[in-house]
């Protein structure tokens, strides 16, 4: 089996929310729940409403009209269904293979949309967008994240494929109120690939963007500006 960097950049992405999951008691989202957010004022840097529908963050996210020429909206991929097990890393082994793929995540409010990029060559950027209280974003993007970087080399075995990884955290630029980023190395036999992935906490809106680093830092900022200005 082959793993493409948006397939690893899933993996510990959806981590970082699995943790954010289990401990959220935020109800289901629908109509009744949508329509008793606040509304959002005008203005570029005005405040982000309690909690945010995910209609609402779809809304937010980064179209290809936004990002320029070069790029095209993939299609969603299904979770991965292949049983995922973390070694030589005891913070990580600690959340199970589990939450590695997501199977334990439980946050209804979400939305995210990937795409490839072909200016030159072939990359890719993701932007997933969630909402829930400031304080569980913050204490489980924290706590994933801390856990990863304890650990500069760990190992994935994704069903019968091993994967190498490596784990550097970068500093993140100073754009909303909280910031985390990351250095991703995977090697699958002969294959190499370097991701990164940082989160920007906006009040109780979490932006991630993974993806080419190159992509990652030229887009970040316009991710979160728009998470601030759209109504």
């Amino acid at each position: 089996m082959r793993l493409h960097a948006t397939t690893v950049t899933s993996l510990s992405t959806l981590a970082v929310l699995a943790l954010a999951g289990c401990t959220s008691s935020t109800p289901a989202d629908d109509p009744a729940s949508s329509a008793s957010a606040p509304t959002q004022q005008e203005g570029k840097h005005s405040p982000v409403p309690e909690l945010l529908s995910s209609a609402a963050l779809s809304k937010r996210l980064l179209a290809e009209s936004d990002l320029g020429e070069g790029y095209t909206r993939k299609p969603q991929q299904p979770r991965p269904q292949d049983d995922v097990v973390v070694s030589g890393c005891p913070a990580l082994e600690e959340l199970g293979g589990d939450a590695a793929v997501g199977d334990s995540l439980d946050f209804p409010r979400k939305a995210k949309v990937s795409f490839t990029y072909t200016g030159g060559s072939d990359s890719e950027v993701a932007e997933e967008l969630y909402s829930d209280t400031a304080a569980k974003l913050s204490r489980g993007v924290s706590r994933i994240f801390d856990a990863m970087i304890s650990c500069p080399t760990y190992r994935i075995l994704v069903g019968s494929t091993s994967v190498d990884m490596g784990t550097e955290q970068m500093a993140a630029p100073p754009l909303g109120d909280e910031q985390w980023s990351q250095l991703l190395t995977y090697s699958v036999g002969p294959q190499r690939s370097v991701v990164q992935q940082t989160a920007i906490r906006i009040a109780n809106v979490l932006v991630i963007v993974s993806g080419s680093p190159g992509l990652v830092d030229s887009h970040l900022a316009q991710a979160v500006d728009k998470v601030q200005r759209t109504r």
